[in-house]
């Protein structure tokens, strides 16, 4: 049994291995299941340990609430509740699942990535490892800007209480509110990251940039006052300035690659497929 679940999670090859690296359908199905298997495992002891560590984690989910209830207006109350006979079970789950699938990032999308980068050219490969490598931790930041803002936000919002009313915070939708608005963030500064793919593409390009930076700048505090749950400005502009750095770095980075490619083409095709040559 346990040599059958080695062999499961090891998904080697059954047929022979092409000289060019292919493989037959059912040795991809095999590894596919393998790397399945071995992300699932490692998400289950992640689980297991978040599990263990489940008070500093609801420590780090409660912080911004209790900074956001000593800030709150003179009258204004709130305290946070649980309702339902399971509610605190439901919510113990979701924290440490989340917590799993977070903290086991790294494994299972090194496992997707792994799956992956066989069908890719070698060109390819160069500018995913570079994706790679950066789209991580531009992540992270984007998170933990989603949560230096958090008790600002919370404040802003539980403060539209009346004075002679107790706001009740349920804690299972506070969760989902907080996972909403740092899943937000974190995305949000990705979106230049993929910009410069785009531009690596060939699909934009740094002229395109600079031609449509206004229209940008407007759909940036666009986005960041809808995705941002808060009403007040703070949270916003935590959001869209720094989007908006990293959008003309994308630029800048997008012309230079512009200008290196350009070098290297042939005289005809320096131009635009929309623009007039003096030709």
């Amino acid at each position: 049994m346990i040599k059958r679940l080695a062999g499961l999670l090891k998904g080697s090859p059954q047929h022979p291995v092409g000289p060019d690296g292919r493989m037959a359908l059912s040795d991809h199905m095999r590894e596919l299941r393998a790397r399945i298997l071995r992300s699932t495992l490692v998400v289950v002891i992640a689980f297991g340990v978040a599990l263990y560590f489940y008070e500093d984690l609801y420590q780090l989910i409660l912080r911004p609430y209790e900074e956001a209830r000593k800030n709150l207006p003179s009258g204004t109350r709130s305290e946070p509740v649980l309702n339902g006979v399971t509610a605190g079970l439901t919510f113990q789950l979701k924290l440490c699942g989340l917590a799993a699938l977070v903290g086991s990032s790294p494994y299972w999308l090194y496992q997707i990535w792994a799956f992956i980068v066989p069908g890719l050219h070698p060109n390819e490969r160069k500018w995913t490892r570079i994706f790679a490598a950066i789209a991580g931790p531009l992540f992270f930041l984007g998170v933990a800007v989603g949560y230096y803002v958090l008790p600002k936000a919370i404040t802003v919002l539980i403060g539209f209480t009346p004075a002679d009313v107790t706001n009740l915070v349920e804690f299972t939708q506070f969760f989902s509110f907080i996972s909403r608005m740092l899943l937000i963030f974190g995305i949000a500064f990705e979106i230049p990251l993929f910009v410069i793919m785009l531009n690596l593409a060939g699909v934009v390009s740094g002229r395109a940039l600079g031609r449509y930076r206004p229209w940008i700048i407007i759909g940036t505090f666009v986005f960041a006052a809808v995705g941002t749950p808060s009403t007040d400005p703070f949270s916003m502009l935590f959001l869209a300035i720094p989007m908006l750095l990293l959008f003309l770095l994308a630029e800048v980075i997008a012309r230079l690659v512009d200008r290196a490619r350009g070098r290297g083409r042939d005289s005809t095709d320096q131009w635009a497929d929309d623009e007039v040559s003096p030709l």
